[in-house]
């Protein structure tokens, strides 16, 4: 054996073997190989930042398999992923081979390929080079900095806030702006307004125009805003108008859409979240099975190109190949006559590869639909429309804005758009994190022919009250795209960000929003005053940029971490002499102890935020932060005397992770428990259990929901309204769903496999 070729996954080694033949042996290292030492002193501040390593335990015997290769080898080609940490992991097998002096006799080459097609492969064979000395300095700084922030933050924050706890350089800020935007929507204070729309109809057809001035003044979000005022403009334009409206002006311009970029890594996750329900570590997850090849047939492929990129660009092989895909398939008129050509952000030029794409268009997803697991298509197939749609030609509408009268002083806007031509937008559409109501769709409402002087019908004039809305919680799509404006992380780290705030209980992801713990509450609220210049935004951004400079060699590593570490082991000193553990998990309140007449305190407890007496132990009064001493009591009083009805035993009034109830006293011998939660009967029989009645309950988000009054024996549950009635096909339960305002509502099997469905006729 003379050519021994290291990849990180042992995927990637079926797939380089195809391509490369019986001349070449392909081992993985099975990611990396070496990582810093678990214990204080890996990295040696006093020493130049030098780092201690150890090999990773779990991978030492792909290491030996690989020592012991290499000594039957006469050519080695380090071929690990083409990014920072690929680099860093041919660095350190060749210090382990230096190490045991196996490089005297070794011809030792490094290549990259951006996909792992045959052409890619063989190419990057041809054409070595050295490792990229700058890449991997870029990698240790971050390792070490990540290393030296963990180190020194997490010891402290077990000081000052609870054992178990730990900070990261770049979470800390993401877990930042989840809590500042959830300070944003509990200050945030909802405001009425009304508007106002006709009702109108010409030739038959049906449409809505808005009011948007009234009585000669343009109206604003807040011109009406109370009931009273809207019943009042109603009732005079109805008798202004009296059935008819005059159009005033028509407005006819064509409206040309471009398509989106194809994919970076940002993208590809934010667009997964939104149209997959991937979250991003699934998303990279299954992206790297596609990069690293996929048997569809004749052996493995890989399908996509390298998946952790910051760049939009595309080579000029694609492009040429997408064009030709459309020319055959969609025609000469879906093609712009030039390439479309999209400039990367991104400065880091050795790390802007190709957007991530597929190596051939010519993979159907379709056609190769029988070969890859549902959520492998369901990416592949996303990604290959994205590339297909970034080379189309644009979309066109015709668009129309209608102005009506009932006077000069009073005007109605109604704007409506018809796709012209599809252009793109026949393949593929780009998803948004908050989509608009359909009806707000403009492309979506069908005006009839008007012109200028026409009189159209005015069926009825509707008011409509809303409520400013608070900005909305992140989404993993939402959070990526922040993370990515300002800077923080970069396209491989997303993933691991939002699973490690998870991981740490910081954040909570409830209806796909993330929502800060009590804990995540306070660990932010201690680093943003202690540690305000490393969880600053601008700060962590110029931290990657600094990395970035260090990977194009403009800047020498040490220095870069000196000027890092001499302040923050500073700060880190500083706070830890200073700074009392009870100034930092508690908040007064300004009230006084029912008890014992001390100041109360909101604390922090193993289940969360409680209020607590500043006497404690002495005095044990606690409650609830959301309740006051009243409701405390009433609640108290409610189960006082109580016995449960299963094992006799005291009832007590308890707190859990979703919310108040009251169990056995008893637990966890006995698991009784009691909603607190106000329900109502619907006397409809549970589909499930058939012993059971349905109930409506309230969640703690607010909304509605209908479950068995037999839990926990019968966990069934459902959202939509329940109807005293029975499935025709399945006998099951009918449920009352609402649809769109075009379709109304809908009644509809609950067993969803059933398929069912009547419009709802009110008796």
């Amino acid at each position: 054996m003379k050519n021994l070729v290291i990849v990180e996954s042992v995927t990637k080694t079926k797939t380089l073997k195809k391509y490369l033949g019986k001349d070449y042996e392909i081992l993985a290292s099975y990611g990396h190989v070496r990582d810093l030492l678990p214990k204080t002193g890996a990295v040696d501040v006093n020493d130049n930042f030098h780092m201690n390593y150890q090999l990773i335990e779990k991978n030492k015997k792909h290491v030996d398999a690989i020592v012991k290769a290499v000594k039957a080898a006469e050519t080695l080609y380090l071929a690990t992923d083409p990014d920072r940490e690929g680099e860093a992991i041919a660095w350190h097998l060749l210090e382990i081979l230096k190490s045991k002096k196996l490089l005297k006799n070794l011809n030792v080459h490094r290549v990259a390929f951006n996909e792992i097609t045959k052409n890619a492969v063989a190419e990057a064979i041809k054409h070595p080079r050295e490792i990229s000395m700058p890449l991997v300095d870029a990698q240790q700084a971050r390792r070490a900095l990540d290393y030296l922030v963990g180190f020194n933050l997490s010891p402290l924050l077990w000081k000052k806030i609870r054992r178990g706890l730990s900070a990261g350089r770049v979470q800390s800020p993401a877990l930042r702006m989840i809590c500042e935007r959830e300070e944003e929507i509990e200050k945030f204070i909802s405001q009425e307004y009304w508007t106002i729309a006709a009702e109108c109809q010409f030739n038959k057809v049906d449409f809505l125009a808005k009011l948007v001035e009234y009585q000669g003044e343009k109206l604003k979000q807040f011109s009406f805003t109370n009931a009273d005022q809207t019943a009042a403009a109603r009732d005079a334009l109805l008798k202004l108008a009296n059935g008819k409206l005059t159009v005033s002006s028509v407005e006819k311009k064509q409206r040309k859409r471009n398509p989106a970029a194809p994919f970076t890594t940002s993208t590809l996750q934010q667009e997964a979240a939104r149209k997959c329900g991937f979250t991003t570590r699934k998303t990279m997850q299954i992206a790297q099975q596609l990069y690293e090849g996929i048997n569809i047939g004749d052996g493995p492929v890989g399908l996509i190109t390298y998946m952790r990129t910051d760049s939009v660009a595309l080579a000029q092989e694609a492009v040429g190949e997408i064009r030709q895909f459309i020319t055959e398939n969609y025609g000469f008129e879906a093609l712009p006559e030039a390439p479309r050509v999209y400039k990367t952000k991104a400065k880091n030029a050795q790390e802007a590869h190709e957007a991530v794409r597929p190596t051939s268009v010519f993979h159907v997803p379709e056609k190769i639909k029988s070969h890859l697991t549902p959520d492998q298509f369901k990416l592949y197939q996303l990604i290959w429309q994205r590339a297909i749609a970034c080379q189309m030609a644009h979309a066109l509408f015709d668009q129309v804005t209608v102005e009506l009268q009932a006077n000069e002083k009073n005007t109605f806007r109604v704007t409506g758009a018809t796709l012209v031509k599809p252009g793109f937008l026949s393949v593929y559409e780009e998803g948004l994190d908050d989509p608009k109501k359909d009806e707000e769709d403009e492309s979506k409402v069908k005006l009839p022919a008007l012109k200028e002087g026409d009189v159209v019908t005015l069926n009825d004039i509707k008011n409509e009250q809303h409520f400013t809305e608070p900005p909305p919680r992140y989404s993993e799509a939402s959070l990526v795209k922040a993370l990515e404006e300002y800077g923080i992380g970069r396209p491989s780290t997303y993933a691991s960000i939002i699973s490690t705030l998870q991981a740490r209980d910081y954040v909570s992801l409830e209806q796909k929003r993330f929502y800060p713990t009590d804990v995540g509450k306070i660990v932010n609220k201690f680093l943003t005053q202690h540690f305000t210049t490393y969880v600053d935004y601008d700060f962590t951004a110029k931290l990657e940029d600094t990395l970035d400079d260090i990977s194009r060699g403009e800047k020498a590593w040490i220095p870069v971490m000196d000027d890092f570490w001499q302040p923050f082991h500073h700060q880190v000193d500083e706070i830890g002499k200073n700074v009392q553990r009870i100034d930092v998990t508690s908040e007064k309140l300004d009230e006084a102890c029912p008890k014992c007449a001390k100041p109360l305190l909101i604390r922090l407890g193993k289940s969360g935020r409680f209020v607590g007496c500043s006497g404690y132990p002495e005095c044990d009064y606690t409650r609830n932060v959301d309740e006051s001493h009243e409701e405390a009591q009433a609640l108290a009083e409610k189960v006082e005397g109580r016995q449960c009805p299963e094992c006799q035993g005291d009832l007590v009034y308890k707190r859990g992770k979703f919310g108040r109830f009251i169990g056995c006293g008893n637990y966890p011998e006995c698991k009784y428990i009691e909603s607190l939660t106000k329900t109502e009967n619907t006397g409809v029989t549970c589909p499930s259990c058939h012993q059971g009645m349905l109930t409506k309950r309230k969640s703690r988000f607010g909304t509605f929901f209908y479950s068995c009054n037999k839990y926990p024996d019968c966990k069934y549950i459902v959202n939509h309204e329940p109807v005293a009635k029975v499935c025709p096909k399945c006998k099951w339960p009918i449920m009352m769903k609402k649809t769109t305002k075009r379709r109304g509502t809908e009644l509809v099997c609950a067993i969803k496999t059933c398929g069912h469905a009547e419009p709802f006729k009110e008796e």
